[in-house]
């Protein structure tokens, strides 16, 4: 540091330490995860807390920030979090996935260093090891707008964070060891909001609480394993302003479908009757519905809510509609002053289209899923590190699928499955699901615009039904069944990152991919060197690292 130059301020938040200096200020945090015994669904079970919670803290940050988290793994096994929807700009080290980073061995530590560079909004954090997402170690995570950049709507009168997923009463290792023999997991045991399960009419503490005539903003994300969960709220409009870190336009909705990995930020307006009402989740597309119900309370009041819920709508044609009525806000400002629309994705000529289907079969007697006839492997080696030190080929193949996968898969190879992609290309990225199940994908390290999602299989023709205009720029994209769904983006964030299913069965089973884009310049402008804390395992274990880059 040169004193000189450098102004800093320590500010002491119980763990969170921030240095703000003359550039993006500093936030440092210490988070310990261990097990935990807790009873969401009535039944004491070992869950993953992080400093004790569970769900987790809320990471609360701001455009450009610097965060700073030392984790410490008191679990008996490996453990990674990983950052569901930040970019990581040249800077994959810090994803937080097993196919960038060696697992923290349990009883030591590691810390992550990662900045939201010009991104705002709604995302989460989990585990990426093993099941350990079954067991909790989740949380919010927001960034905020810099206070100089406009918001498209007033100051709410607080921000909140509300956590949805399905639930299940088995301990992770033993839903693993159903995987692992070949067994399926079924549907959930139940629903959560923010780690807790209420009944309607039961003796349920407000989870939230509102002053009459204000403005809310929550923050809703589906942090579950495998459901679509419904969210509304009684007697109440809520008013879409943020989806996955994009600016939308504001529509008014009684419900949403938030499909597994996906956030949404609305605005809810204390303008009822001051009582209590229901906050409802419930699953969507399975066989049987799963529900709980929350409390949202009115200050100062004790009237009980009604026991009259809003129901959920029926069927996937209603979902596929709601998806459609949302469109980007193209003369809001995101992290940067510029108007969003000033981005005109659909001018850019696209120069390569992969097609993905996804693929389920029976290998050696158990179920695997994965993407046109590839179902993926772990490695001992993280794919990142063997490609940096240059040892991919004993590690990997890359491109063992094709961009257009065979019109009839009949058998399932398992192996890891890496595609290169070139460098600042602009790629069109067709999701194809054959199956009758609702499917929900996600890409680590870029947003995309979500273009389009209809029934039936896609062909080039389909293109004419694309939204080139105001198509929401996300990070997660669901697929109904027998459907596809259409993404484009440029691959302009060197590393190597995760495509993924957000089922998080299908995705342990093999049903996930790495795209590795490499910058033929091997320059800081385009890719950070490998952090000096950097776990070694694998092949690559022990050695020197390689000669780092330069501008």
């Amino acid at each position: 540091m040169q004193g000189g130059r450098l102004l800093t301020v320590l500010v002491c938040l119980a763990s969170t330490v921030a240095l703000v200096n003359a550039g993006d200020p500093y936030f440092y945090y210490t988070w310990n995860v261990t097990y935990g015994t807790v009873a969401p669904l009535g039944i004491p079970q070992q869950v993953i807390l992080i400093n004790g919670q569970f769900p987790g803290p809320n990471l609360n940050s701001t455009s450009n920030n610097n965060v700073v988290i030392n984790v410490f793994n008191n679990l008996d096994e490996p453990f990674l979090l990983t950052w569901s929807g930040l970019q990581h700009r040249k800077n994959s080290w810090q994803d937080g996935v097993t196919g960038t980073s060696c697992p923290i061995p349990a009883g030591t530590n590691f810390t992550y260093h990662f900045q939201p560079k010009d991104q705002i909004g709604s995302y989460f954090y989990y585990p990426s090891t093993s099941l350990h997402r079954f067991a909790g170690g989740f949380g919010g995570l927001r960034v905020n707008s810099r206070l100089l950049i406009p918001v498209p709507y007033a100051d709410p009168e607080d921000d909140r964070t509300i956590l949805i997923n399905d639930w299940y009463t088995k301990s992770h290792t033993a839903l693993k060891n159903f995987l692992d023999s070949g067994r399926t997991l079924g549907s959930p045991d139940g629903v959560l909001i923010n780690g807790k399960s209420g009944k309607i009419g039961g003796n349920n503490a407000p989870l939230f609480t509102m002053k009459p005539g204000k403005t809310y903003k929550y923050r809703i994300c589906n942090v579950g394993f495998k459901s679509t969960l419904n969210f509304r709220i009684q007697g109440h409009k809520m008013k879409l302003v943020e989806m996955e870190g994009s600016h939308v336009l504001q529509n008014d909705y009684d419900s949403l479908d938030v499909h597994v990995g996906q956030c949404f930020a609305v605005l809810v307006t204390a303008d009822q009757v001051a009582k209590n009402y229901y906050m409802v989740a419930s699953t969507r597309f399975l066989k049987k519905e799963v529900s709980t119900v929350g409390v949202m309370s009115y200050e100062g009041s004790n009237v009980q809510a009604s026991n009259e819920i809003p129901k959920a709508p029926v069927g996937w044609a209603w979902s596929l509609n709601q998806f459609r009525s949302f469109r980007w806000n193209l003369t809001a400002s995101a992290a940067r002053p510029n108007p969003q629309g000033s981005y005109h994705y659909g001018k850019i000529n696209i120069t390569r289209t992969i097609k993905l289907a996804n693929t389920k079969n029976v290998v050696n007697g158990k179920v695997r899923f994965g993407f046109n006839g590839v179902s993926h492997v772990d490695t001992e080696t993280p794919l990142k590190l063997a490609e940096y030190f240059g040892m991919s080929e004993k590690v990997f193949k890359y491109n063992v699928i094709k961009d257009e996968p065979a019109a009839k898969i009949t058998a399932l190879t398992v192996e890891p499955n890496v595609l290169n992609i070139t460098f600042r290309t602009f790629v069109e990225v067709i999701f194809e699901n054959h199956e009758k199940s609702m499917q929900s994908f996600h890409l680590d390290g870029y947003s995309f615009f979500a273009v389009a999602s209809e029934p039936g299989r896609w062909t080039p023709e389909k293109r004419k039904n694309y939204n080139l205009l105001d198509a929401v720029s996300r990070h997660t994209v669901q697929v109904y069944p027998k459907s596809w769904s259409a993404i484009l983006l440029t691959f302009d964030n060197a590393g190597m990152w995760n495509i993924r299913s957000e089922n998080w069965e299908r995705r342990y089973l093999g049903q996930q991919l790495y795209v590795s884009v490499l910058s033929p310049e091997k320059s800081l402008r385009d890719e950070y060197n490998i952090p000096l804390n950097t776990n070694l395992c694998g092949i690559v274990k022990g050695l020197p690292l390689p000669t780092p880059y330069t501008i």
